[in-house]
């Protein structure tokens, strides 16, 4: 009861209102709040660790930013509700939506520019002319169809698995490496249908996140990109629960040796057996592959935690 009512003290004030509602939308940072709320830093900073203290938002510090979300736990539930209650109509609220729009729109256009000054285009399936609706469509329906479904995107980039299945999850996480490609992803992820979603700064080799605290884990378009694949496959397995599946999607095997130059692959594509023996190596029972044509054939691997693995993590917790 205790933490109830201090949680009910700490949302009992405009601003703090305010800042819920837009972590409603989505991560934002500090001078993202000050830019829509027209408040100064201190002030600002000061109402965030009132509502951090008390678990209604959480914060996630990347480089220099520090990003506030509403969390995945009973406390982002109370402050979902808290949100739900507010009135739609209300002007402040409407004033703090369209400038948040702008502030995104501006996050995503900074973002977009450097990637253009490096030459690099940050869409993969549109830069290889690869039929991303078809991937959509194969990647959806190998999603289980159950509630309250955690969800890892490993090397998010835009963020593009996160919206396209925020429907069917009740959590979403991505990670990447690249602050340009979260910075994308945020900006994307900034609306009510997606707030379960958010997005942080990892390596794929090792991601801070507990063991077995995931039902599914999809890598997009990355293991090409792996020095070591089997590390990052066995890292991506590590987090799934028992039961989980994890999705690879990447190029089948080519003989496209400009990729590897242009492009910067480390491989060029996986074959069936190599990718089925890499699988199984991080003690998952790989499934069927599921074969999309186009200019580079793409293969979609599905993989779940195998019962051995499942019955070695239960001893180790045991002992």
């Amino acid at each position: 009861m205790d933490h109830l009512l201090a949680s009910l003290r700490a949302a009992a004030e405009p601003t703090r209102l305010r800042l819920l509602a837009l972590a409603g939308r989505g991560a934002f940072c500090v001078m993202e709040f000050t830019e829509i709320l027209g408040q100064s830093q201190p002030r600002l900073s000061r109402h965030l660790k009132l509502l951090c203290d008390c678990g209604l938002l959480d914060r996630e510090r990347e480089g220099a930013n520090v990003w506030f979300t509403l969390p995945a736990d009973h406390n982002g539930a109370l402050a979902r509700d808290l949100i739900a209650r507010l009135p739609s109509n209300d002007p402040t609220l409407e004033a703090d939506r369209r400038q948040a729009a702008r502030v995104l729109a501006e996050r995503a256009r900074v973002a977009s520019e450097s990637f253009k000054r490096k030459g690099a285009d940050w869409d993969e399936m549109r830069a290889l002319e690869l039929p991303a609706q078809a991937v959509e469509a194969a990647l959806t329906a190998l999603i289980p169809d159950r509630p309250a479904l955690r969800l890892l995107d490993i090397g998010t980039g835009t963020g593009r698995v996160l919206e396209l299945l925020a429907p069917r999850i009740r959590l979403g996480v991505g990670v990447d490496a690249s602050k340009a490609m979260l910075a994308l992803a945020r900006a994307r992820l900034a609306s009510a249908d997606t707030a379960h979603c958010s997005v942080r700064l990892a390596d794929m080799y090792r991601l801070p996140l507990a063991d077995a605290s995931f039902d599914v884990a999809v890598m997009q378009m990355i293991l090409h990109y792996a020095e070591d694949p089997a590390g990052v496959l066995a890292e991506a397995a590590r987090v799934l629960a028992p039961g989980g599946m994890l999705i690879v999607i990447d190029l089948a095997a080519h003989d496209r040796a400009d990729l590897t130059t242009r492009l910067a692959h480390r491989w060029p594509g996986f074959a069936d057996t190599a990718m089925r023996a890499l699988l199984a190596g991080a003690g998952l029972q790989p499934g069927e592959a599921v074969a999309i044509p186009g200019p580079l054939e793409i293969r979609l691997w599905s993989a779940s935690v195998s019962a051995e693995a499942s019955a070695a993590r239960a001893s180790a917790l045991v002992a």
